[in-house]
C-alpha cells in the first residue's frame, strides 16, 4: 500500500481491465525477502523508488479467484494468491510517477481516500483490501494528522 504523505492511498487502473483498479502487487523471485520484492515491484509498476516502509502486515492474506476466472487468469495454475503487503510512504513528488514502461499494467493511476479503497476494488479482493485497510489503519490516520 503506497501513501501520500496525507494518508491517500494509490491506485492504478489495469490495462487489460478497463474499470478495475488495484494497488500496486507482484511476485517474489526465488530467495528475495518480501520487502525487497515489494519495493522491486512497485520500483517495476509505478517508477516509485522514494519511499519509506511504514509497516508490514502481521501474516500472509490470501484471497481466491472465482470460479469463472480460474480457467483463465495465470493459465489456470493458481486458484489464488497469498500476499505479504507493506505500507510505505511516498516520499517524492507526483512527477516521479510512471506506469507506461516496457511492460505497462496499468493505463491511469489516483490518489484515494482511504475509505474509498474497496468500491474501487473488484469484488473477490474485497475483503482482503478491508483487512489490509484495517491492519495499516495507524499508519494511515499518523499521515493524515501531518
Amino acid at each position: 500500500m503506497l501513501l501520500n504523505r496525507a494518508g491517500r492511498v494509490f491506485v492504478a487502473e489495469r490495462i487489460d481491465t478497463p474499470g478495475a483498479w488495484q494497488m500496486p502487487q507482484g511476485g517474489i523471485d526465488a530467495g528475495e525477502a518480501p520487502a525487497a520484492a515489494a519495493h522491486r515491484e512497485l520500483a517495476e509498476e509505478t517508477g516509485i523508488d522514494t519511499v519509506t516502509l511504514l509497516a508490514e502486515s502481521r501474516g500472509w492474506l490470501s484471497y481466491d479467484l472465482p470460479a469463472d476466472l480460474r480457467g483463465r487468469v495465470w493459465q489456470g495454475r493458481y486458484i489464488g494468491q497469498a500476499q505479504k503487503w507493506f505500507a510505505m510512504r511516498f516520499d517524492g513528488a507526483d512527477s516521479e510517477i510512471c506506469i507506461g514502461g516496457a511492460h505497462a499494467e496499468f493505463s491511469a493511476w489516483r490518489w484515494i481516500e482511504p475509505e474509498r479503497l474497496p468500491s474501487l476494488i473488484v469484488g473477490f479482493k474485497r475483503p482482503l483490501y478491508e483487512t489490509v485497510l484495517a491492519e495499516f489503519a495507524p499508519a494511515i490516520a499518523a499521515l493524515a494528522r501531518g
